[in-house]
């Protein structure tokens, strides 16, 4: 995939969440279809649960949990007692992991909003151009999007 590729679902999983999906949503549909899932209303409901730091409780960022997803479409276990599998893909999380937390300094929504972890109303703010301004999140997809396909890439045999 190149440079260009990789911006251009960067670019799509931007839109989607200016279009008013979550951020798990929009990283997953954007990169959903290379793994068979053409169903972009599929794609869509399997991520849905994840966004605003998994159900909206600010945990783990819904960006991050769609980057996530990816990896079991790429390389995830679908055999109970495949100790191997698990191992490889627990080893691309944890490395997508690492590398969202050192471009974007967490993995926790709530830090990365910069409010304090309480219980949250399950009711999404209505998406203004003032949420868009002081939110991260569209840059929290674009992270996680490049930061999945860029670690993809490099990690394919020439």
């Amino acid at each position: 995939m190149t440079r260009d590729d990789i911006e251009k679902r960067v670019e799509r999983a931007k839109a989607l969440f200016h279009q008013g999906f979550n951020c798990s949503q929009s990283v997953f549909a954007a990169c959903a279809d290379l793994y068979g899932i053409e169903d972009e209303a599929l794609a869509l409901r399997l991520s849905a649960s994840f966004g605003g730091g998994i159900g909206r409780m600010r945990q783990t960022c819904g960006a991050a949990c769609g980057m996530f997803m990816l990896a079991g479409l790429e390389n995830g276990s679908a055999t109970p007692h495949d100790a191997e599998g698990k191992m490889q893909n627990y080893s691309l999380v944890q490395e997508l992991a690492v590398q969202f937390k050192e471009e974007n300094g967490s993995l926790i929504c709530s830090e990365l909003l910069g409010i304090a972890p309480k219980p949250q109303n399950p009711m999404p703010e209505a998406r203004t151009e003032a949420y868009y301004q002081k939110r991260p999140c569209a840059e929290m997809v674009a992270s996680a999007v490049r930061i999945f396909l860029t670690t993809l890439n490099n990690s394919k045999p020439l």
